[in-house]
């Protein structure tokens, strides 16, 4: 998995916005804080439906180009890029049986199969949607 590093921005009485230097025109804007890693993989997906790879660069180039909008108040986050793929691969794991029902039960009455589940939860922390 790839990880951007995303630069957050907010001015006052605006949201916050969310630009990526390594990939002109992806922006994002979150009303909060706690919304910021959402939006920003939210942009970072959209982003790469329609552009070819471009390979992240690293914290100090960023951090140089960057160190302007860093001493008037803004900060970096890294963003994990998760792109789907057409395969499935099967894997073993060990869980608490009462966890287990827990998310047996919880995947029924979302109409999904417990694979489905995990992978949704999964991707939602992974994309900051705790």
């Amino acid at each position: 998995m790839k990880t951007y590093l995303a630069l957050v921005h907010k001015d006052e009485g605006s949201a916050y916005g969310v630009s990526f230097p390594d990939l002109p025109g992806c922006f994002a804007a979150a009303d909060s804080e706690d919304a910021i890693l959402r939006k920003a993989v939210e942009a970072l997906e959209l982003w790469f439906e329609d552009e070819a790879a471009v390979a992240p660069r690293g914290l100090a180039v960023i951090t140089a180009e960057v160190a302007d909008d860093l001493a008037a108040g803004a900060f970096l986050i890294a963003v994990p890029l998760v792109q789907p793929s057409s395969r499935q691969k099967r894997v073993n794991i060990s869980l608490d049986a009462g966890t287990l029902e827990a998310i047996d039960a919880a995947a029924d009455g979302l109409g999904l199969t417990r694979s489905g589940f995990l992978t949704m939860a999964a991707l939602n922390e992974i994309r900051g949607g705790h």
